[in-house]
């Protein structure tokens, strides 16, 4: 089987801000260098685009690198790598004043400078904002820019389904053209992964659909170990039956959230949070309200199941329109409710997840060439728990740094040996080629998406105990084998969706076997990963990451060394 072979210095697989920021990175590092972007969407459609409440950085006179440091080290639950801490902190005033030189108009004050607003566990405003859209605002100022470089070529609608590797040596991608239905090779010195999350594995989410764990899985099935999969954020403030997020922004403004009596519960019962209370970090308000819902202090009037409200009313509509105007078009449009007038219906949704392909500060993996960052990287810069808005200025500032490095590494590397590169390519087309040309078959996309979807809720929620976990541990392991015999009915080669979903269910089910065998085997509390069996932080037997690497047996569990610093595990209280 012959196969089309396009070559550049450096690949890219991914179009949100993560992926342009590293491709901006190299181009500008070096107008020579050929860089090509693969993306299964067209870059703005990329989740970039979704974000609404901020990015952090410091720019305040009461505000410095410390203070964003220990607040993201406490955030994480002394999880997080210091040494990446201390250099994200130190380089996001820098990327989010760039990003305003390229067209992103951050809000301001009356006297002209960079408005900031508060979010949950940071110990200042620090948060900037462009109203409440400033994922979209980001994207546009990345995509724009990178349209100046005539080097960063984009191939859009391309679905990466194996990493090619040469030895331990990475030499590019195997990338499905969605349109056509083909396979190309998009060679090159050094890939960077750039993929985002995949809230998709789990039913309720503020993730959009196309957020199935791409490169997570990419990376797994080729050697690189998945590290610290079982930390998943649950974000307190989704709308019941969709999953669409109200941004935090919504309580940095000053919103409440109350039970069906009214009451201020985070202020009235004691969840850790103090005298943040509404601006507590996201895991524990998120099990504030759970335990709201278990104690009967839920409201159930209404079509929208057991939930507690998000008060905005007190802010009036002048604040709400002209801070977070978002917030009110999505509640009505969605909830039916006008923020002004009523509260919102909120519970928590799957919203981030803090583990991913495993990286050093340079967002270097263990396959030489090889990089990642953004969501689908675990750089262990948010640890057991990410704190609200740090996630936008990490793509920026760890897209930028693996951009430059995947450089630096490409100028020494070969090329490869092109014929091997064209056999292996020649494979992985007949492997999908023979999977969408498959007649028979059992098991339908939607059942076991449904199935998957189920258990990772009822074993890895916001609540966890060993008898869950393990059920999802053997059902994961169930689907998989079910998989195998999934039926497939559109044989066409021309936007095929249906094998897109299937490939996408593929990569769901690996990461949820990560996921699910890290959970089982951390029998302790800390940050998003709760377990009612083990309910205390355990920093003598778990303060370490967890690493799951694939094996044909089954998944591998093992550790390693957190890199501790200057602030030093103490109990996480607010």
């Amino acid at each position: 089987m012959e196969i089309e072979v396009l070559r550049h210095d450096i690949v890219i697989v991914g179009g949100g801000g993560a992926g342009l920021r590293a491709a901006i990175a190299v181009a500008e590092a070096d107008p020579s260098v050929s860089i090509g972007m693969v993306s299964k969407v067209y870059p703005m459609r990329s989740h970039t685009v979704s974000a609404e409440g901020g990015a952090a950085a410091v720019a305040r006179d009461d505000d410095d690198f410390e203070m964003h440091g220990y607040d993201t080290v406490k955030g994480s639950d002394f999880l997080g790598d210091q040494d990446v801490i201390q250099y994200f902190v130190q380089e996001a005033p820098k990327e989010l004043a760039l990003l305003e030189h390229w067209g992103c108009p951050w809000s301001r004050n009356e006297d002209g400078t960079v408005a900031t607003r508060a979010f949950g566990g940071m110990s200042t405003k620090r948060t900037w904002f462009a109203t409440d859209k400033v994922g979209f605002h980001m994207l546009h100022a990345l995509f724009q820019h990178s349209m100046r470089f005539d080097q960063i070529v984009r191939y859009d609608e391309q679905f990466v389904t194996k990493l090619l590797v040469d030895g331990n040596t990475i030499r590019g991608v195997a990338a499905l053209d969605i349109r056509e239905g083909v396979m190309r090779l998009v060679l090159g010195r050094a890939v960077v992964l750039a993929t985002g999350g995949g809230g998709k594995a789990f039913p309720f989410t503020t993730n959009g659909n196309i957020k199935t764990g791409d490169g997570m899985a990419l990376a797994y099935r080729a050697g690189v170990a998945l590290k610290d999969m079982e930390f998943v954020q649950y974000h307190p403030t989704g709308l019941p039956g969709t999953g669409i997020l109200i941004t935090e922004a919504a309580r940095g403004e000053g919103g409440y959230l109350r039970n069906a009596d009214g009451e201020r519960f985070l202020v009235e019962r004691d969840y850790g949070v103090g005298t943040k209370a509404e601006l507590g970090p996201r895991d524990m308000i998120s099990r504030a309200i759970i335990q709201e819902i278990e104690a009967g202090r839920a409201v159930t009037q209404g079509d929208w199941g057991e939930h507690v409200y998000l008060d905005l009313t007190h802010l009036g509509e002048e604040k709400i329109q002209s801070r977070i105007p978002m917030v009110r078009e999505l509640s009505k449009l969605y909830v039916g409710v006008d923020p002004v007038h009523d509260p919102i219906p909120i519970r928590p949704v799957v919203h981030y997840m803090m583990g991913g392909i495993d990286t050093d500060i340079e967002g270097g993996t263990s396959i030489d060439g090889l990089y990642a960052a953004g969501e689908c990287a675990s750089v262990s810069l948010n640890g057991a728990n990410r704190l609200g808005s740090n996630s936008l200025t990490e793509c920026l500032v760890f897209g930028a740094r693996s951009g430059r490095k995947a450089l630096e590494f490409a100028r020494g590397a070969s090329e490869g040996d092109e014929s091997s590169l064209r056999s292996e390519g020649a494979n992985e087309a007949g492997r999908v080629d023979a999977l969408r040309a498959k007649t028979s078959g059992t098991e339908k996309i939607s059942g076991l998406r449904r199935a998957l979807n189920d258990t990772m809720e009822s074993g890895c929620g916001v609540y966890r105990e060993e008898v869950q976990i393990q059920a999802s541990v053997d059902t994961v392991q169930e689907i998989k084998r079910r998989f195998e015999d999934v039926e497939i009915q559109d044989h066409s080669k021309v936007f095929n969706t249906e094998l897109i979903s299937v490939l996408e269910l593929s990569n769901m089910i690996d990461i949820s076997e990560a996921l699910t065998s890290c959970a089982v085997v951390r029998k302790e509390s800390r940050g998003a990963h709760t377990r009612r069996d083990f309910p205390n932080r355990d920093d003598q037997n778990f303060l370490h990451h967890s690493l799951c690497h694939f094996d044909s047996t089954g998944p591998k569990v093992s550790t390693k060394p957190v890199t501790l610093g200057k602030w030093e595990p103490e109990e996480r209280k607010y």
